[in-house]
């Protein structure tokens, strides 16, 4: 039996061998009581919680490990929360290795690839992927940073992932839901909706942002995988939709990315259209609170200096 509970690094193997042995994509509840069992963990162990008593400290560590484990191409998301072992994890078993932690991960190209833009968005001053690169020199509040950007980078990662497994017309709805959330439409849901489907005459969907629909925003909503760019030719065909709507506004939306030609085209346009790529999607969905909850709000308090004025 072990003493301690384990870290969310020395989880992940487990959870890939986990994901190896089960016969289809599970859930992180499904796959917690069997990394549990094959860890040694006892129920007191598994009834520890973390200390703002919002979620169990296992299953936080789990998941964690799950994010990592994804971002580094050795798990992939299924649909509605679930998960399954990817080729390139079969194959990093086969190999038998005696760990798997952060450092290991970032050996491995897609891992690079995700902390780089990780890095990317957050600045020159971006903090390292994990807790464990702070140095021991930063500040508390220098550390909650940290750790807050990190949180928000997983979550943007994940809310992608949800997002590029939707079907079409379920994103065009995202679309739409989230303009009206940011206050398009008057922040009213019957001033927008979604025009998929055969006739659409090239839009996706449309927002008025007055109640006689003198002022209207056409959509273009691109799901996409990551990897699968939008052109210039989608771009184009988009411009010429909005031109036979004698529409002077347009947002073009995707859950990929963008070439340079379709930027340039964009930028080029006598239409003012707007590129909205996955990073940025995620970025808008996490701050207007679509697609996500706050699962917990911590204080910071300090002394009252004004409190102690004689």
């Amino acid at each position: 039996m072990r003493s301690e509970l384990p870290t969310y690094q020395e989880v992940m193997l487990p959870l890939l061998t986990c994901a190896q042995r089960a016969t289809g994509p599970l859930s992180i509840l499904e796959a917690l009581p069997q990394v549990a069992q094959a860890m040694g963990l006892t129920e007191a162990q598994l009834a520890e919680r973390l200390p703002s008593g919002a979620q169990g400290a296992f299953h936080n560590r789990l998941g964690w490990a799950k994010h990592y484990l994804t971002r580094a191409g050795l798990l992939e998301s299924t649909k509605r929360g679930r998960f399954q072992l990817t080729e390139a994890g079969r194959n990093l078993l086969k190999q038998g290795p005696a760990t798997v932690d952060t450092a290991f991960l970032a050996t491995l190209p897609a891992f690079k690839e995700w902390k780089a833009g990780e890095s990317l968005q957050g600045g020159e001053d971006a903090p390292p992927t994990a807790l464990i690169g702070v140095e021991a020199k930063a500040t508390p509040e220098e550390r909650i940073e940290a750790a807050r950007r990190e949180l928000d980078a997983s979550l943007k990662a994940d809310l992608l992932d949800r997002v590029r497994q939707m079907d079409p017309a379920d994103f065009e709805n995202l679309i739409i839901h989230l303009l009206v959330q940011m206050g398009y439409g008057q922040g009213r849901a019957e001033m927008a909706k979604a025009l998929g489907g055969s006739g659409d005459g090239g839009v996706d969907g449309v927002v008025h942002q007055d109640p006689l629909g003198l002022d209207r925003v056409y959509i273009q909503a691109k799901r996409y995988k990551d990897g699968n760019t939008v052109g210039p030719g989608e771009i184009n065909s988009f411009i010429g939709a909005l031109n036979v709507k004698k529409a002077n506004k347009g947002l073009f939306v995707t859950a990929s990315s963008f070439t340079k030609q379709a930027k340039d085209h964009v930028a080029a346009s006598s239409v003012h259209v707007v590129a909205i790529d996955g990073p940025g999607l995620a970025e808008l969905m996490a701050r207007y609170r679509v697609g996500v909850r706050v699962r917990d709000v911590i204080e910071l308090k300090s002394v009252d200096e004004a409190f102690f004025v004689g």
